[in-house]
């Protein structure tokens, strides 16, 4: 049995924007214009038209938005739309046959040249009433209606007549309200519109720790508030917080990356989990949940958001380490083996092994992330997500934004475009740039 779809009427062909043959969304973020375009024939000579339905959310189309052809004898249209709320939108195109178009090219040579006259004007009045009856009344039908009368009418000149079929003010209700013939529509393509904060924001960096003070040294959300103000001054939309969970002692990095770790050396806040707790936990020196929570509260105070790291690996001595050994990679030894990126080692890093438990992992992640989104905490920077498997993050972030589409994932990717463009595809909303990685 053949699966071959006919091509339509008037064929609709190559419409953009469009992700993967349509079955991920094209993104947007409320208010931002975007041009949907095609390729949009027919047989033959006759004019044809094309225009976009944009429906928002609940099914409701939106303006009916025309298009125009780019270049002349391309057969590639476009037209501008603006979706203006959060949610998952749909497009399509529609096109169809132009017959008043195609009568006014007509006209304009025939009349004239004085070939079929009558005709062709009494071919035009016919045309003008049956657009006329798709026009409302306060809309100009009778603009469209007093061009049919004067194309009848046989007491004024030829040209005249014509003449007044081809207004400005004719063509301008025409234009709002056209007789559509053979319309033929697209499939409809899914298109979701996200908050603005998805689409751009400029991130400070910060670092807690660093804002201590004379008597101790080692910063908190106390003494880190401080500085908010300065940042909110400067323009920044978001302040970034490298992970601000306990961080395991056992192989801790010392200064400069080394690896004998002095008494006073706090270690890499990426080697994540103590006994004190792991990614749902605060490292003490930082303060309490509280003190977290009246950081963010007065981050938003200054129009600032709070960006989370997410880090999804452990200190050997994380809380997953002992409840959880299948989520490691284990060595021949039985050890587990710590991160590596030769010639780089992590020695205080255990990498997460994703396929014994995926689901597992799944279910925790999504029960973390919602730990820090019930405190305010709506973006999140996820550290090195092409290390993971994709379906992990479809997985994760479907499940997230399907109840909660504000939250933003910010993807620090530094690999090739086709990991870029699939971790773009599958959920996450920015992410870093590889250009000059790529270029120097």
């Amino acid at each position: 049995m053949s699966t071959t779809v006919e091509i339509g009427r008037i064929p609709v062909r190559d419409v953009h924007p469009v992700v993967d043959h349509g079955r991920r969304p094209a993104k947007a973020v409320a208010g931002e214009t975007f041009e949907v375009t095609a390729s949009v024939f027919r047989e033959g000579h006759d004019a044809v038209a094309a225009n976009v339905v944009l429906k928002d959310p609940e099914g409701r189309p939106g303006p009916w938005t025309p298009m125009r052809e780019l270049a002349p004898g391309s057969d590639r249209w476009g037209a501008e739309v603006t979706p203006d709320a959060p949610g998952e939108w749909t497009y399509r195109v529609e096109a169809w046959s132009d017959p008043v178009t195609t009568w006014q090219r007509h006209a304009r040579i025939k009349v004239p040249a004085g070939i079929d006259t009558g005709l062709v004007l009494e071919e035009g009045a016919e045309l003008y009433r049956r657009a006329a009856a798709g026009v409302p009344k306060e809309a100009g039908r009778a603009v469209v209606l007093a061009a049919a009368e004067t194309l009848l009418d046989d007491t004024l000149p030829v040209a005249t007549r014509l003449a007044g079929a081809l207004t400005p003010e004719v063509d301008a209700v025409l234009a709002r309200h056209p007789l559509r013939e053979l319309v033929t529509t697209s499939d409809p393509l899914p298109l979701l519109v996200e908050r603005e904060r998805a689409l751009y924001g400029a991130w400070y960096e910060f670092f807690p720790r660093s804002e201590g003070t004379p008597d101790r040294p080692h910063g908190t959300f106390r003494t880190a508030a401080r500085r908010l103000p300065a940042i909110a001054a400067m323009g920044f939309d978001v302040v970034y917080l490298p992970p601000i969970h306990p961080i395991g002692t056992t192989h801790r990095k010392g200064r400069n990356n080394t690896l004998s770790a002095g008494p006073d050396d706090v270690g890499v806040p990426w080697a994540i989990g103590s006994p004190e707790g792991g990614h749902d936990a605060i490292h003490p020196a930082l303060g309490t949940l509280e003190d977290f929570d009246r950081f963010v509260a007065e981050a938003a105070r200054l129009g600032l958001e709070v960006a989370l790291d997410f880090a999804l690996q452990c200190s050997p001595d994380h809380p997953w380490v002992h409840k959880h050994p299948e989520w490691f990679h284990h060595r021949p030894d039985g050890s587990i083996a710590y991160a590596e990126n030769p010639p780089k080692k992590y020695q205080d890093i255990y990498p997460i092994a994703f396929d014994a438990d995926l689901d597992g992992l799944v279910t925790e992640t999504v029960r973390v992330l919602r730990h820090w989104m019930d405190h305010g905490v709506r973006i999140f920077r996820v550290d090195n997500p092409h290390t993971k498997p994709v379906v992990f993050w479809e997985r994760v972030i479907g499940e997230i934004n399907r109840a909660d589409p504000d939250v933003v994932f910010l993807a620090e990717a530094f690999t090739r475009p086709a990991m870029m463009h699939t971790l773009a595809q599958i959920g996450f909303q920015q992410s870093y740039t590889y250009f000059t990685w790529r270029n120097t």
